[in-house]
């Protein structure tokens, strides 16, 4: 049995006429004639009914015919492989990434640079859904994921944790402290995404604000970061919550960032990969986080 035995049978199945499965195979109808009887041969079994007008699956064709599909397509599977497998490394790490990793960004550059040398980075900017599944299918190396701790099918690779600080108008009284007791912005509506936007970025604010003693006052939902500032900054009473690494995006005198007083919070980052990606695309990330961790983290990875 070969498998151009099977693919003749396959296309004469859909055709049901052996003129036009050699047409779409582009051989002459005699050869896919002879082809069929023998592998009906091999397998001792009719694959087809005959008649001088007609051609139709038998039963043991109806049955056999799945199976031949499946070997098929598992040789295709084999054949993509090993192209992949022959192909050239090349020198391009495609990794997925939402907004805000500001001046981090540097580190990890710099610790994929010390560790792949020859290695060039893109990235490719998409909704957290889309980068995870991109990870997977192999369209990207990796994905940088905020405050996620597991994904079913990747590894996830520590990096640095994202520092939180408040944003309130510069007018505010509370804006003359260097930081701002959590506790102390009960009274003002908190502008944040809905939930279902980003739970875990709604979960952990709400839950610290319920620490600090108080359910905050839900204002208007954060929308952009830049709309939202500017109705801040054109004197709406509210406050919000920023990442650390976007404060060199807030340029407006009006708006003020401060640290939370105590220890503050964070979210995680963390880079997601497939645990079977090839060694010299993975060998580099997973080195680059490490560093990356330990500069950025101070404890080792």
């Amino acid at each position: 049995m070969e498998i151009r035995q099977l693919q003749y049978f396959v296309m004469v199945a859909e055709e049901l006429h052996f003129g036009r499965a050699a047409e779409r195979l582009h051989i002459v109808q005699s050869t896919v004639s002879q082809q069929v009887r023998r592998l009906e041969r091999d397998l001792g079994v009719n694959l087809f009914d005959r008649t001088s007008r007609t051609v139709a699956l038998s039963a043991a064709g109806r049955r056999l015919l799945p199976r031949a599909r499946a070997v098929l397509a598992a040789g295709d599977a084999l054949a993509a492989e090993a192209r992949t497998l022959a192909a050239p490394l090349g020198d391009t790490l495609l990794l997925g990434t939402g907004s805000g990793l500001g001046s981090r960004l540097d580190v990890f550059l710099d610790a994929v640079a010390g560790h792949g040398p020859d290695l060039k980075v893109r990235f490719r900017s998409l909704e957290r859904e889309q980068r995870v599944e991109q990870v997977r299918t192999g369209e990207l190396d990796g994905a940088f994921l905020r405050g996620v701790t597991t994904v079913p099918g990747l590894r996830l690779l520590r990096l640095w944790e994202d520092r939180l600080v408040a944003a309130l108008p510069a007018a505010h009284r509370l804006a003359e402290l260097p930081a701002v007791p959590l506790g102390r912005l009960g009274d003002l509506p908190l502008r944040i995404v809905p939930r279902e936007r980003n739970p875990m970025l709604y979960d952990l604010i709400v839950g610290a604000c319920a620490e600090a003693g108080f359910r905050p006052i839900l204002g208007q939902p954060f929308t952009t970061r830049n709309d939202t500032l500017v109705e801040l900054a054109t004197g709406e009473g509210a406050w919000t919550v920023l990442y650390a690494a976007n404060a060199a995006t807030v340029v407006t005198r009006r708006i003020v960032l401060r640290e939370f007083a105590g220890p503050g919070l964070g979210v995680p980052v963390r880079l997601a990969v497939r645990p079977d990606a090839r060694p010299e695309r993975l060998g580099p990330l997973v080195a680059a986080c490490r560093t990356a961790c330990v500069q950025l983290a101070g404890a080792p990875a």
